[in-house]
């Protein structure tokens, strides 16, 4: 083929290290798909003794300059991998305002300032795409904004995040607690020495707001999805969802109601039959509703070097048949409409209630005209065994909606004798 496209790479960790991989295991066909040579020309490190065998093996140069790669009028494309806001924030901007297009996978960062790149973008007639910020391996972006471009979707459910859904399935299968769960994923590497963003939502709330984008053409901010984590949950209530037929998991949930959405990131009951349920270890999956295809599932791994390598690669190829075309400077979601957030009296679903009792007669009374004076019934009622002091109430609603959910949680935490332990939403 006689066209070469060289690349600027930004950063060779994990995902870094894994695109020059990828570039030089399927060159072939690249180059037959493209019609263009795609080689990396030169790599921004911190260290360049650090990886400098990795850059004599895939024959591209180091530097630490920044600038190098902008001046650089041969490289028409920069891949930022190196993640955070900045300075992986100007970079962007500087190189899309230099005209060149850019290719990256920091969700934090599109997140919060997707937005403001997309602008640049368009401004400067460049392609920005980030198909590997949501789900690593999983083309869900792509699926949602070209495969089902013609359908109508109502709702979108991920297990977005691989670190805490390897938690959760240790803990079920292995009878692991948090703390015990948190230990070996940090020992495998799939949890950090900080797991805050994975294990309190961060990241899955990260991810839920590009989703959304995507998927409903809104612009919600983090500060609209209530998140949480998984942080101290309880066995007994990993147990317990088992023994009620459900599967505790870290679920983000984005969901259209006339024209208004409700995201939230929070553990949820998934039952059994679903196929979230099934999903397992560091595997990530997103599952669509919509009017057109029905349920959908798109299954695969949520991170390493060699899947998200390979989503960043594609955002590669489709840039590049963009240069060929000459058809550069299109939005990689071009689906918007007008953001308005659900309120919560109209959203609805059924509720998980872990209650802690003093062990004497009347408590059940009690609870039941809490729930009843909050305007809701009882689906199933279960007082687990009890050590002669305290006894454990578990209480699953029917369905009822979030407003309800929150009047019951403040009644509840307001009697001085009950301690709530857990509330999750019930998936139906």
């Amino acid at each position: 083929m006689g066209e070469t496209l060289k690349l600027g790479l930004l950063g060779l960790g994990t995902v870094g290290s894994g695109v020059p991989l990828i570039l030089k295991e399927h060159q072939e066909k690249i180059s037959q798909v493209t019609g263009m040579n795609i080689s990396i020309s030169k790599a921004l490190v911190r260290d360049t003794k650090e990886k400098q065998t990795l850059a004599n093996d895939y024959d591209f140069s180091l530097t630490t300059n920044y600038e190098e790669l902008i001046q650089d009028e041969e490289i028409q494309i920069i891949v930022e991998l190196i993640g955070k806001i900045e300075p992986a924030r100007s970079y962007i901007i500087r190189a899309l305002e230099s005209g060149k297009h850019v290719v990256t996978a920091n969700k934090d960062l599109l997140a919060q300032h997707g937005n403001e790149l997309v602008e640049v973008a368009r401004k400067n007639h460049c392609d920005l795409y980030y198909e590997a910020s949501v789900a690593g391996g999983i083309p869900i972006l792509r699926t949602i904004a070209n495969s089902l471009a013609a359908d109508n979707i109502h709702k979108v459910l991920g297990i977005i995040n691989g670190t805490t859904n390897y938690m959760l399935t240790k803990m079920v299968s292995d009878q692991l607690t948090y703390e015990e769960a948190l230990d070996q994923a940090q020992a495998l590497g799939f949890a950090e020495s900080d797991p805050t963003n994975d294990v309190d939502g961060i990241d899955a709330a990260y991810k839920m707001v590009i989703l959304t984008q995507f998927a409903f053409g809104m612009n919600v901010s983090i500060k609209d999805i209530e998140t949480s984590g998984i942080r101290g949950l309880a066995l007994e209530d990993i147990s317990m969802a088992q023994q009620l037929g459900y599967t505790l998991k870290l679920i983000g949930s984005s969901e259209v109601k006339e024209d208004s959405v409700s995201v939230e990131v929070a553990p949820v009951m998934v039952p059994n039959n679903h196929p979230l349920a099934a999903v397992r270890d560091e595997m990530n999956a997103v599952f669509v509703s919509s009017s057109g295809v029905g349920e959908s599932m798109y299954y695969g791994p949520g991170a390493g070097a060699k899947p998200t390598a390979t989503s960043v690669v594609s955002d590669i190829i489709t840039i590049a048949k963009n240069i060929r075309l000459k058809t550069t400077g299109r939005l990689f979601n071009s689906y918007k409409s007008q953001t308005k957030l659900t309120k919560d009296e109209d959203i609805y679903s059924k509720y998980y209630f872990s209650i802690d009792v003093p062990d004497k007669p009347g408590q059940f009374l009690k609870l039941t005209q809490i729930v009843t004076e909050s305007g809701v019934s009882f689906d199933q009622l279960i007082q687990q065994q009890s050590d002669g002091k305290r006894a454990r109430i578990i209480v699953i609603t029917h369905e009822m909606t979030k407003a309800q959910s929150k009047k019951v949680v403040e009644v509840i935490s307001n009697v001085e004798e009950f301690k709530l332990l857990a509330t999750y939403k019930v998936l139906e």
